[in-house]
């Protein structure tokens, strides 16, 4: 079983995200075992890049923050060595492709064998274009977690066919940010891909090809709200939440720590009981 499945096990997963670096390698540390210490059941760490494309404001900001600190893909491996002396809570990088291919496939999924990273979202890597990174990273037993966007209903069937660790459901079209109010059909995107991965429900792809085990589903982007987690984990199974925790970073600076820590608490709270 992936260390992933785990975050999963005990009711709904609380997942958070946090740009590595910012404002510092050693905070982002302190930051990461404060949500683990507030219930977190899996950690995002973005990897800082100079154009995520995929990113509102508040995350861009975040990036220049962590890059301006002198944080490199180097350094974020050191953090997880660090915290896996402490947590066993699934970790799971955040990065463009640019950073991997520099680094190296290879050298870079060993590395994340080598330190504890479980699994890495990458999302400007095209569902059609997966195909070699996920051959390295299944090599070195690296989950590589695939996204699911509102525009992807013609292609879930193939998605879930290869998707490992759990699924990234995208509440909204457009960059991560805040939202007041997200009006994507999420059920029903959540009953297609559920039904995709259903050995009973008839769906187009041999049963043969369909993975062993149904993986989860988590929704991101734009919730920040306790109301909203509970809303969106009545139908998902975890919340993923990263631009309100990094604003509370912008916001506190080196002395987050102990508003990150009030703040998961409250949103882990508001799922903790639901489907249980």
């Amino acid at each position: 079983m992936s260390n992933i499945a785990g975050a999963f096990q005990n009711g709904k997963a609380f997942i958070g995200f946090v740009t590595g670096g910012d404002p510092g390698i050693e905070k982002t540390e302190e930051f990461i075992l404060e949500m683990v210490r507030a219930g977190a059941d899996l950690v995002e760490i973005g990897i800082p890049f100079s154009d995520p494309i995929a990113e509102g404001p508040v995350i861009q900001r975040a990036n220049i923050r962590a890059l301006s600190s002198g944080t490199t893909v180097a350094k974020l491996f050191g953090l997880v060595e660090k915290l896996r002396r402490n947590i066993a809570t699934p970790l799971v990088f955040l990065t463009y492709l640019n950073p991997v291919f520099s680094y190296g496939y290879d050298r870079f999924f060993s590395k994340c064998r080598e330190t504890g990273v479980d699994g890495i979202i990458i999302p400007d890597l095209p569902f059609e274009e997966q195909g070699e990174v996920r051959d390295v990273s299944a090599r070195h037993g690296v989950d590589l977690i695939s996204l699911i966007a509102p525009t992807s209903e013609e292609r879930i069937q193939e998605i879930v066919r290869t998707a490992s660790g759990f699924l990234y459901l995208v509440s909204s079209l457009g960059v991560t940010g805040v939202r007041g109010e997200i009006s994507t059909d999420l059920a029903s995107m959540i009953a297609q891909v559920k039904k995709a991965q259903d050995r009973d429900g008839a769906p187009r792809l041999p049963a043969a090809e369909l993975p062993a085990a149904k993986l989860p589903v988590a929704v991101g982007f734009g919730i920040h709200s306790p109301d909203q987690a509970a809303e969106i984990a009545r139908i998902a199974d975890g919340v993923i939440v990263g631009s309100a925790i990094v604003k509370i970073i912008e916001d506190h600076g080196k002395d987050a720590g102990r508003y990150i820590y009030e703040y998961v608490k409250a949103m882990k709270g508001a799922i903790g009981s639901i489907g249980l």
